[in-house]
């Protein structure tokens, strides 16, 4: 019994069999993968095409901006867009103007008739008409002898108020004119040489 128990069971071969069986490892990649990285076992990235370069870096432009005028000049829209405000400005000036205008006129005529309340010297029975001229034409106002003759001594005067012809003192004509010169129509002055040789006191 020089051998051993174990010289014997490998010489009949019993040692072999009572070995666990091994399994074979995988053979282990050493290139890429297609499509993937080299040596990394993966593929491309979701949303990664094959051979696209790498994305811009954030804020990046991808298209350059045109080249702004030279001189810092404004260009087309920009000198329309000035033009329309300026117009638009110079209408609105005007507009104020105008109505500025015209609220002082109605107030000034406001004014004209309260020095005109109760100052009015037209007769019912006035028969003798008095000419003049006015606004390019021919106007008359009817008034009676004594009033004619004041008329054309300047004691009296005509005005205009709500398109009718008022005989008034010169004194009160003297106060409308201040205030709307417009609104006197004739005082006579006496001192006045007489045009064409045209008496004053012509009835036509």
């Amino acid at each position: 019994m020089a051998d051993s128990l174990r010289d014997q069971l490998l010489k009949s071969g019993l040692v072999q069999k009572l070995k666990p069986e091994t399994k074979p490892e995988p053979p282990r990649s050493t290139g890429a993968k297609p499509g993937g990285r080299p040596g990394d076992g993966r593929g491309p990235r979701p949303g990664q095409h094959q051979g696209q370069g790498k994305p811009p870096p954030r804020g990046a432009n991808p298209a350059p901006k045109p080249p702004k005028p030279a001189g810092g000049e404004p260009d087309l829209a920009q000198a329309y867009a000035m033009r329309a405000r300026s117009e638009r400005e110079d209408r609105e000036r005007a507009q104020r103007e105008a109505e500025q205008k015209a609220r002082e006129k109605r107030e000034r005529r406001e004014q004209v008739a309260r020095l005109l309340n109760g100052k009015a010297l037209n007769a019912a029975d006035a028969e003798h008409a008095r000419h003049f001229e006015h606004g390019g034409k021919i106007r008359r106002v009817y008034c009676t002898q004594d009033q004619l003759a004041a008329l054309n001594s300047g004691e009296l005067a005509v005005v205009q108020h709500n398109g009718r012809y008022l005989l008034v003192a010169a004194d009160v004509a003297a106060q409308v004119k201040a205030v709307l010169a417009d609104a006197l129509v004739l005082l006579v002055d006496p001192n006045a040489p007489l045009e064409d040789d045209v008496p004053a006191d012509l009835i036509w």
